[in-house]
């Protein structure tokens, strides 16, 4: 067994076995940490990303015989990262990631996959006397932004978007009534509850023709937190969890003709009254102040929406996704 020009040449290696097949492989990079700092004059802003790379081969001899003469190295792809960053700057999740499967796709003619994950941790230019800071920030970690983006050589990119970790609450307008009563029920309906959730949304765009991902991303999460709270004033009723998320949901596709579905999950995060009625000569019978957060069990609502023109379309995409 030696190497020769690269190769790896096993002149007794039997020919794989015919009973199996890849059904999917892949490798690359995850956790690429990334800070870009775009300086324009006394004024910079900035973008910091966490990326997952991942490179398919159009072979499978790597996995099967132990050559890597068509490898590109993890941590070549680390390095591309950062040398894409430089080149070109930061903007959005989307576009980055697009730039970053663009290029390897283009560099080697091997690779006929490629997935790019980011994340986005969120920073929020500081405040100083009522004027934005030139070059200050604080770290916001109320709402994650992720995106993913699979390009496939010869296809258009399937890109999906999305973000997570958006714990909201409100105190008021939230009931849950009319629902099964048999024998294994035992909440009692009500018409007055706190809300509180933490909001998990993906969404798939069916085209990118003019698509702003950064509007789009605060259209989502806008339309979200409209259909969750409501008016300043006066809110919004909340019958079910599954009618607050619907409603955000059927807003976005309203608003963004380019997605052709989103999905939404909302667990619930309770919060129940603290039994005071064994102190109901102190603090009277009523408590509708003092609430013990409970983490475990809870319910957890989902769904997704999708556009029928185009339902079979989208759901033939997601699932490779």
């Amino acid at each position: 067994m030696a190497y020769h020009h690269g190769k790896l040449d096993r002149p007794d290696e039997p020919l794989p076995d015919s009973s199996f097949e890849f059904v999917d492989a892949g490798y690359g990079k995850n956790f690429v940490k990334m800070l870009h700092i775009r300086r324009d004059g006394p004024t910079h802003y900035i973008k910091e990303f966490t990326v997952n790379t991942q490179l398919t081969l159009d072979s499978k001899k790597d996995y099967l015989f132990g050559d890597n003469s068509d490898i590109v190295a993890t941590d070549s792809q680390k390095n591309t990262v950062y040398v894409m960053a430089k080149l070109h700057g930061v903007k959005s999740p989307e576009e980055f990631g697009l730039l970053l499967c663009s290029h390897f796709l283009s560099k080697y003619p091997h690779v006929v996959k490629v997935r790019v994950c980011l994340e986005e941790h969120p920073w929020e230019r500081m405040i100083a006397d009522g004027t934005p800071h030139n070059h200050a920030f604080i770290s916001t970690p109320s709402t994650v932004r992720f995106s993913t983006i699979i390009f496939k050589r010869g296809a258009m990119p399937e890109i999906t978007s999305g973000l997570k970790g958006l714990r909201v609450i409100k105190t008021t307008q939230s009931g849950f009534e009319h629902f099964i009563h048999d024998e294994f029920a035992t909440l009692p309906d009500t018409h007055e509850r706190v809300f509180s959730t933490v909001v998990y949304a993906k969404w798939h765009y069916a085209s990118t023709n003019g698509v702003d991902y950064d509007k789009a991303w605060h259209t989502v999460k806008n339309c979200i937190l409209d259909a969750f709270a409501g008016p300043p004033d006066t809110g919004i009723f909340s019958p079910s969890v599954q009618n607050t998320l619907y409603i955000a949901q059927k807003e976005v596709l309203e608003r963004v003709p380019q997605m052709g579905l989103i999905e939404v999950e909302l667990p619930n995060k309770h919060y129940v009254p603290v039994d005071f009625s064994k102190f109901s000569k102190i603090t009277g019978a009523q408590n509708d102040e003092v609430f013990l957060p409970f983490d475990a069990p809870a319910g957890n609502i989902k769904a997704v929406l999708g556009r029928k023109s185009l339902l079979p379309h989208v759901f033939e995409n997601r699932s490779k996704l």
